[in-house]
């Protein structure tokens, strides 16, 4: 590109200058003709001639300069051509690998779900040991139970569960955190649910759900302490039967959710049920092993176990129940001794819509049968409940609990506000 515009310049000025052409041609015959010295008009059209040559010159060293600019302009444009095809390119990469992080992202998110659950009460307990008012005496606003939960699924089988739950521990006058459930599960079929971790047991979690008041009170084997709701182990649960029949089986550590120790042993409860028709439960149930304290060092000379039994049905805040346990040596495994226990609760609620319902609960309940046989507890509650709205139900309770052997009793009344607060 550069020789043919350096070849159009150089034609250009000699085709507007013929006369430098012809000044040569009528030089060469003046000299053919007579050898004297050129003429005035000679020299003049010489002189005229190397001026046009230097203007020339000049004209294409412009020319050149004008070429290498135009060329510095056609690499600095393609320099910059490729350089937006590269931005464009690590453009397209980053907005390549921010889209799929946003989409795992994504996907994280709609994999997890984070829920809560709040046991509340504001409320006056008095309470007296053999006439005395005890520490426990008073008012105050108490949050007896707070759960936070986070479920992620992995896939249509696999997913995995952490319960966070934290209480006041008079002992040492203060609140605990701790995890309450921290499992894996694969839910392979309705039939077959296995779980692995710190797992919820197999009775205790089934007798709340048709209960519905336990931010009120703890279910009947949970109150006596002849039972966990949940501990470090297996379990494997399922529905057959087109919904009929139920069932769930735990082989546990043994001595509950805050303690995964080690024993010679693990424990069983297992449970089957049957729901003849739609909110009826017909369940049993029992429990064997020695509660974790069957060690390396440590041997156990009972084994503790407790049968179960309850029937309720439950349909919104319309519910009546009841449920039975007897258990043996629970609290004598390590002891020569052997002991019973025994109890049962009864409970029911009306709803007169969807927002105002009232409840009551009778227990009554024998710790032990052999070594104190005079000994037993006698716990009632009723209450008004108002549903606020979804996830939010306050109640007025009044609770009274009288536990009394020959020796010793215990009376304890507690009336106010409480609350079950759920997200």
């Amino acid at each position: 590109m550069r020789t043919t515009l350096v070849a159009a310049a150089i034609a250009l000025a000699l085709g507007l200058h013929p006369s430098a052409a012809t000044a040569a041609s009528s030089t060469h015959r003046h000299h053919a003709v007579r050898k004297t010295a050129p003429a005035p008009n000679v020299q003049e059209e010489l002189a005229a001639r190397d001026r046009e040559i230097a203007a020339l010159k000049t004209a294409v060293a412009q020319l050149q300069t004008q070429v290498a600019g135009l060329q510095q302009q056609q690499t600095a444009q393609a320099d910059a051509t490729t350089q937006t095809r590269q931005d464009v390119q690590a453009l397209q990469a980053s907005t390549t690998t921010t889209t799929t992080k946003t989409d795992k992202l994504e996907k994280v998110v709609d994999d997890t779900t984070v829920s809560g659950r709040m046991f509340v009460d504001l409320s006056d307990l008095a309470q007296t040991h053999n006439g005395v008012r005890t520490p426990a005496d008073g008012y105050g606003l108490d949050i007896k139970r707070g759960y936070l939960t986070v479920n992620h699924r992995f896939d249509d089988i696999w997913s995995a569960t952490l319960t966070t739950d934290f209480n006041y521990v008079a002992a040492n006058g203060q609140t605990q955190l701790f995890m309450k459930n921290l499992y894996l599960q694969g839910k392979f079929s309705n039939a077959f649910v296995f779980r692995a971790g710190e797992i919820p047991m197999a009775w205790t979690p089934y007798v709340e759900n048709f209960y519905g008041y336990r931010y009120v009170e703890n279910t009947l084997t949970d109150r006596a302490k002849v039972a966990n709701t949940a501990d470090w182990g297996l379990g494997a649960s399922g529905q057959f039967g087109d919904g009929r029949f139920d069932y769930a089986g735990v082989v546990v550590n043994g001595a509950g959710f805050r303690n995964p120790t080690r024993s010679s042993r693990m424990d069983f409860e297992g449970r089957l049920a049957y729901s003849p028709i739609d909110g009826l439960g017909i369940a049993v149930g029992g429990y064997s092993g020695t509660l974790g304290k069957d060690t390396a060092t440590t041997n156990a000379i009972h084994t503790a176990t407790r049968g179960d039994v309850m029937v309720a049905w439950a349909r919104g805040n319309n519910r009546i129940g009841a449920e039975y346990f007897s258990a043996s040596n629970w609290n004598t495994v390590l002891s020569p001794l052997r002991d019973k226990a025994s109890g049962y609760s009864l409970w029911g609620s009306f709803g007169f819509n969807t927002a105002w319902s009232v409840f009551a609960r009778f227990d009554r309940v024998d710790p032990s049968k052999y070594l104190n046989p005079s000994l037993r507890d006698r716990y009632y509650n009723l209450g008004l409940q108002w549903d606020v709205r979804k996830g939010i139900k306050l109640a007025l309770v009044y609770k009274n609990d009288d536990l009394r052997d020959l020796v010793n009793r215990m009376q304890t009344q507690e009336f106010g506000l409480f609350g079950d607060i759920a997200f």
